[in-house]
């Protein structure tokens, strides 16, 4: 079972993420303070379901870390959930419930050249296929840093 570490926002496109304890969140708008949820910047860019909430592995950072050298802080991947000891790249087309809250994932976040940008790193060859997870938010609730990440009996059953 996984966990959550870190929970971010971003109030404003382009600024730096602000780390919370707790934050509530919405199907159709993901957490609540963030740019998405708030519907700030980027008019060009569709608000889709894969946009309203992103996670990564502490594991990928801490390889990005150790084997590219960059010293990435959590809230530099620019994700919203940090999570532990869960393998987010299986869980793409697969429901489970983090905390209070259910979410179904859509896709693989893959690093892009924004990102690279912002952090001043080269963070693109180092988080490919490890950039973490897009997801649709199912049902309201809040999430709390330490919440457990459980994949849901079904999709278990699915996947063997």
């Amino acid at each position: 079972m996984g966990k959550i570490i870190a929970i971010f926002i971003r109030p404003q496109v382009g600024q730096p993420t602000r780390a919370l304890s707790e934050v509530h969140v919405v199907p159709g708008r993901g957490l609540e303070g963030d740019h998405y949820y708030l519907k700030i910047g980027y008019p060009e860019r569709k608000i889709d379901a894969s946009r309203e909430v992103t996670l990564v592995e502490i594991e990928s950072i801490e390889a990005v870390r150790r084997d590219y050298k960059i010293p990435l802080d959590l809230g530099d991947t620019r994700r919203n959930l940090v999570t532990q000891d869960v393998p987010l790249n299986h869980l793409v087309g697969k429901t489970f419930r983090v905390g209070e809250v259910t979410m179904q994932g859509i896709r693989l976040c893959e690093p892009c050249s924004h990102l690279a940008e912002l952090t001043q790193q080269p963070v693109l060859p180092a988080l490919v296929h490890r950039g973490g997870l897009r997801a649709q938010v199912l049902t309201e609730g809040n999430l709390r840093v330490g919440d457990n990440i459980e994949i849901s009996e079904e999709t278990q059953t699915k996947s063997l």
